[in-house]
């Protein structure tokens, strides 16, 4: 496998013909696990997801398991849903106690605007995958509430505190081993 770096970060794809599109897909359908770490990395903690993913394309090891890292989630990552078994998205969140990590179960479920801006949720992208391409993965949304989203390029103490544990339980959920330091 190369790992490819594009508009956004996709650590772990096979091989694609030279000129392809990054989100264009050479492999069986439903054969990968899709990690999304997304977030602002000028904006504090709200780098949780990017974080996340640099740790994560480090860690994991096997076949079958991409990371994508990006500053938000677009309607283009529905097609990329629609052709793997489970999804993971990690972000950073503005409700809770900070430090804290959420895990949650993602449904599916229609944006309520026609709108696809600044506005996409893991939701609305797998209620897209479904309704585009017919199916859509079994997915979690990992989350860790923030001290801070102030401008800045590290995570706060609280927060960096909380990857090792963010790190772990993906690798958990996913059920890949990680590799060993």
């Amino acid at each position: 496998m190369k790992r490819v770096v594009s508009g956004q970060w996709i650590v772990g794809r096979k091989k694609t013909a030279p000129g392809a599109a990054p989100l264009s897909t050479n492999h069986s359908p439903l054969s990968t696990v899709l990690i999304i770490g997304y977030g602002n990395p000028l904006r504090s903690d709200d780098a949780l997801g990017w974080h996340a993913s640099r740790l994560l394309s480090q860690a994991l090891t096997g076949e079958g398991v991409e990371v994508i890292t990006c500053h938000q989630l677009t309607p283009e990552l529905a097609e990329r849903l629609s052709q793997c078994r489970r999804a993971v998205f990690i972000d950073a969140d503005a409700e809770g106690k900070p430090g804290d990590i959420h895990r949650r179960s993602v449904r599916p479920q229609t944006p309520t605007s026609s709108s696809f801006t600044h506005t996409c949720t893991p939701s609305g992208l797998l209620a897209s995958a479904q309704q585009l391409y017919g199916h859509r993965p079994r997915a979690i949304a990992i989350t860790v509430t923030a001290q801070t989203f102030e401008f800045g390029e590290t995570l706060s103490p609280v927060v960096s505190a909380a990857l090792p544990k963010v790190v772990e339980l993906v690798c958990e959920w996913v059920g890949v081993e990680r590799a060993k330091p």
